[in-house]
């Protein structure tokens, strides 16, 4: 017998629920989700909205990354439904550490975007630039 595989890439409704729930806030459909899955329990997820044909919003939430999720992440929006970029709004620090690790650029703040005294900073992901 074969021991399941310790993470596996998912994309059922619990992914959206579990970055919702970790980024504190409802995540509206239309979307698509990408998640893993470890122990029978999702540890990290990323969803995919507001697309419009050249880019597309992530929400990202977790641990556990792996390169074959972050490499799946980017054939899926560079790859299958050809994107130019992806843009993601964060105030978490080790979300902008990752985005700018796969080749991501701050190119912005969004002042109280998160509610008052709480900025995001707009990070874009160039199809071309990036690293996964």
């Amino acid at each position: 017998m074969v021991a399941p595989p310790d993470r596996q890439i998912v994309t059922d409704e619990r992914v959206p629920r579990f970055v919702g729930a970790l980024v504190g806030r409802i995540i509206y459909p239309p979307f698509t989700a990408m998640g893993i899955e470890r122990d029978g329990k999702i540890v990290a997820g990323v969803v995919f909205n507001c697309f419009d044909g050249a880019d597309i919003h992530v929400t990202v939430a977790g641990h556990g990354w792996t390169r074959a999720f972050l490499r799946s992440v980017g054939n899926y929006l560079f790859e299958q439904i050809g994107v130019a970029r992806c843009t993601a709004i964060t105030e978490q620090a080790p979300v902008v550490g990752l985005a700018l690790r796969l080749g991501g650029q701050i190119e912005g703040t969004l002042r109280d975007h998160f509610g008052p005294g709480r900025d995001g900073i707009l990070i874009g992901i160039l199809k071309d630039e990036r690293k996964f």
